[in-house]
């Protein structure tokens, strides 16, 4: 019952070419981000869609099947968990960040 506090799913479509590094101790990172739709209709009728950003990281293999096959518009299934981080930028505001860290991929696109 464990991993179920803190389990995020996700299928959607990658918002950007994934930024890969490389890391001093020769260990890979992927920052990218996806994009999920909600589509209702409001009291006038109208048909709203609500478009929400998460942001993605992953680390080692899961970097690296992000590097070689997934760039912007790839459809992905994930699975991680929240993050939640700050840090100091330039002019010394204190900023905060969530991400999803990134246990299980899914490609879900066919390679043409």
């Amino acid at each position: 019952m464990n991993a179920l506090r803190n389990k995020v799913q996700l299928i959607e479509n990658l918002g950007m070419d994934p930024e890969i590094k490389a890391l001093e101790n020769g260990k890979k990172f992927a920052k990218v981000s996806m994009a999920t739709s909600e589509t209702y209709k409001n009291q006038k009728g109208e048909r709203i869609i609500e478009t929400q950003w998460h942001n993605l990281i992953a680390w080692g293999k899961t970097a690296d099947i992000i590097e070689k096959f997934c760039k912007k518009g790839s459809e992905i299934a994930i699975e991680g968990k929240l993050i939640n981080r700050n840090y100091v930028d330039k002019e010394g505001i204190k900023r905060y960040i969530t991400e999803i860290e990134v246990n299980e991929l899914l490609l879900l696109e066919h390679k043409k």
